[in-house]
């Protein structure tokens, strides 16, 4: 089978060019001068003259069917990746879970029960380790060399849960620094947050707006500076901040890479786009919509634009979205009258391609750097590089036709993830996502899904592009 997307113009992170893409099988045959294109022959033709052609979307960072909170996020692997799909993203790198007093290998094994055979696109797995002992260590040796698996979550947050001390994190910092892993880091001072949110509903402050106040910035910028000085004296341990949202905590990453350190952060869409006051603090308890964490930040603060100048910067090298959905129905109301109680998380694994490129109709980013940060620097950065993240021969046939002059307007009654609300409701965006590839297989295109759960396959990844 060959397919052949003709006219469009292809961008990737050294530039932007018209060319055609031929499709063979699964893979990338050939990208070529659309002058030659009488000469190619293919079982089927994608005609995208005016429009954009880019490799398939990576969201570095989803938590499909996660445990939170006594509930579970509310899409499955099968909604989730056909929400994914719909969006232009044919990649998701999950988080497998081990907790305290767990082995890891369960918890990785639980993680293949969950996703085999229901993806709709390709997968790939990081490993949260919750309980850093001498035998997850040993397991971080052998998830790398065996299964495929080379990043490590570790928690400043959440004590009895997921937390770990400064030692437990030292000594998987240099762990990871031995095995040539990344060490992702949730770097917030959960210690501290604990006391404000205690005091918080001692006082009656139990609506979700004290969610972001009792978690403020400078705790977020104190954890990050932690996280980087104990990668130091893990000899520079390869550490990657999840969910950046604080201008602090931009400043201390930016530090560390003008020092020539192996220091790389995301962010997400919700961290450029939804604030405290106008989310968060929304009436009532409708705030508990936009209840994540990190938190949103204050619109009255200058978070969002430098979030905007660190993506352009590459100080923030990735945009993912911490997906991880949870209904109001039944899920966020069991934190009514107690904001400590609300599940955490935002559903944005559908919508991360087209809010990163408003920024490019915003003027915030380059085409080119929209295609680096939704594609090709998560694939580098997660050892799948050069499978995934680029168009060029060889790699996978997963190429998405992007319509600049389209328009999508986000709501709860046209999405595909499996919530009863959107976090991004009435937004309108200046372009849309008009067909898109898995292996060289059309699984949207004309309005219509020509995806099947079963499809995607998991992904064994290297080590990452960026270190030596």
């Amino acid at each position: 089978m060959s397919l052949l997307v003709k006219g469009g113009t292809v961008v990737g992170p050294t530039g932007t060019h018209p060319a055609d893409v031929l499709i063979v099988g699964e893979k990338i045959a050939a990208v070529f001068d659309p002058e030659h294109s009488a000469q190619v022959q293919a079982d089927e033709v994608i005609d995208a003259a005016g429009k954009y052609v880019i490799p398939g979307g990576i969201d570095a960072h989803t938590h499909m069917e996660l445990p939170f909170g006594g509930t579970a996020a509310s899409d499955t692997f099968d909604t989730g990746t056909r929400a994914a799909a719909w969006g232009g993203t044919t990649t998701i790198i999950d988080f497998a879970v081990q907790r305290t007093g767990e082995v890891v290998q369960d918890g990785l094994a639980a993680w293949h029960a969950k996703a085999e055979g229901n993806c709709h696109v390709d997968y790939a797995f990081h490993m949260i380790l919750g309980g850093v002992d001498t035998d997850a260590l040993k397991a971080m040796d052998q998830l790398v060399a065996d299964e495929g698996i080379t990043s490590f979550k570790l928690f400043m947050a959440y004590p009895g849960v997921f937390y770990s001390d400064d030692g437990q994190i030292l000594r998987a910092m240099q762990t990871a620094r031995a095995n040539g892993a990344m060490v992702m880091m949730h770097a917030e001072n959960g210690i501290a947050i604990d006391v404000l949110v205690q005091q918080a509903l001692a006082r009656g402050e139990t609506d979700p707006i004290y969610h972001g106040i009792t978690r403020p910035p400078a705790l977020e910028t104190e954890a990050t500076s932690r996280a980087i000085a104990l990668a130091e004296v893990a000899e520079d341990c390869p550490l990657y901040i999840v969910h950046l949202s604080a201008s602090g905590a931009l400043e201390a990453v930016a530090a560390a890479r003008d020092r020539g350190r192996n220091v790389f952060a995301e962010t997400c869409p919700q961290y450029l786009y939804l604030t405290l006051e106008d989310q968060l603090g929304a009436p009532g308890f409708e705030g508990a919509k936009w209840v994540c964490s990190t938190p949103l930040r204050s619109k009255h603060e200058n978070h969002a634009r430098d979030l905007w100048k660190g993506l352009r910067s590459n100080d923030l090298a990735i945009v993912s979205t911490d997906h991880c959905p949870f209904c109001m129905k039944d899920q966020k109301e069991l934190g009514i009258g107690d904001f400590s109680k609300i599940p955490n998380g935002i559903g944005g694994v559908e919508h991360r391609v087209d809010l990163v490129y408003q920024g490019v109709v915003d003027g915030q980013l380059s085409l080119e750097r929209w295609v680096e940060t939704i594609a090709t620097t998560p694939a580098r950065m997660f050892g799948l590089y050069p499978q995934k993240g680029v168009i060029q021969p060889g790699s996978d046939g997963d190429v998405v036709v992007y319509d600049p002059n389209g328009q999508t307007r986000i709501g709860v009654e046209t999405h595909h993830m499996n919530m009863d609300h959107s976090a991004y409701e009435g937004f309108e965006v200046r372009g849309h996502v008009d067909t898109v590839t898995s292996r060289g297989r059309v699984i949207v295109a004309d309005g219509n899904y020509h995806g099947r759960k079963g499809h995607g396959r998991y992904l064994r990844r290297g080590l990452s592009s960026y270190l030596v």
